[in-house]
């Protein structure tokens, strides 16, 4: 059984080359596989490995950058390994707003738990907002959000500056991060009725039974498990590999879908010999099944 970690520190930091190289080479020595993005305003990351290395990844991170805790963090378990490797990257933000975020700057009284949230999205004034990409959305959402419909976060000021100040404003994302940054821009703007959940979906996921959700759906996550149900068991949706977009049951019905190849996302928007690529790339996969041999995209369970 593999531990899951997701997780996101607003901190200042220094010496950003120097501290990718040193975390680098401590996620390959713990044998821990995921990505860890370090920018000058701070670190956020998802990584999955054996309990043990977990820890000692957590107590290295605190020690290297000085701080006690994260702002947020969500944990959960995986019978395989959700990522091929370790990855640190150094950016110039840990989430693109083109706004830096200064750690003092976080709006701490905005943060509602799983059940606060459920009751203010319950009423009717409520602008709610899901922060996410589209393809994200149409995997799961809560009930009367709304899409932006915006193609990366950094456009995402640009459909802010059209909401009215006057109602509440009620903002979620996966793991909590994109928010932080949303509802400082909004208070900025002169915004006063600023929510977001504490934790994002994955925590309210974990938290809320279904019984009592108020979320319609899946939630997809950036990693080999593809989507999350509630109690963050592994959900129905699989991953084209021409895209790389979640699909389901009922796309891989279609004729546009071909394993490993394309699906009715991409398939008009691929070439042909992009498509020759990938079915090359399938045949090697295959190939590798019947033989029993190990291929970058193979599920290790271990």
């Amino acid at each position: 059984m593999f531990e899951v970690l997701g997780f996101y520190k607003f901190i200042k930091i220094k010496s950003l080359k120097k501290n990718k190289v040193l975390l680098q080479d401590f996620l390959i020595n713990k044998k821990i596989r995921g990505t860890i993005i370090i920018a000058h305003e701070g670190i956020n990351g998802s990584i999955s490995g054996k309990l043990k290395d977990i820890k000692s990844t957590i107590h290295r991170l605190k020690k290297m950058f000085s701080f006690k805790e994260f702002d947020n963090s969500n944990n959960s378990k995986s019978s395989f390994q959700p990522f091929h490797k370790p990855k640190v990257k150094v950016k110039k933000e840990v989430v693109p707003m083109n706004l830096i975020l200064n750690s003092k700057e976080r709006n701490l009284e905005t943060h509602l738990n799983p059940n606060e949230w459920n009751k203010l999205i319950k009423k009717k004034d409520t602008h709610i907002i899901d922060t996410r990409k589209h393809f994200e959305y149409n995997v799961g959402t809560f009930k009367k959000s709304v899409n932006p419909n915006v193609k990366n976060f950094r456009d995402f000021p640009k459909y802010l500056n059209k909401l009215k100040k006057d109602k509440p404003v009620a903002m979620f994302c996966t793991g909590g991060i994109r928010c932080e940054k949303t509802s400082v821009y909004l208070k900025k703007k002169g915004f006063k009725n600023i929510y977001q959940l504490n934790g994002g979906i994955l925590n309210y996921l974990k938290k809320i039974k279904k019984k009592d959700s108020m979320w319609k759906g899946e939630c997809f996550v950036f990693d080999n498990r593809i989507s999350l149900k509630h109690g963050l068991k592994v959900g129905s949706y699989f991953m084209c590999s021409g895209c790389r977009k979640p699909i389901n049951s009922k796309d891989k019905k279609s004729k546009k879908y071909e394993e490993g190849v394309s699906c009715p996302n991409c398939h008009d928007n691929l070439t042909e010999i992009q498509k020759e690529r990938f079915r090359m790339r399938q045949k090697q996969i295959n190939l590798a099944k019947k033989t029993g041999s190990k291929h970058i995209f193979q599920k290790e369970f271990k």
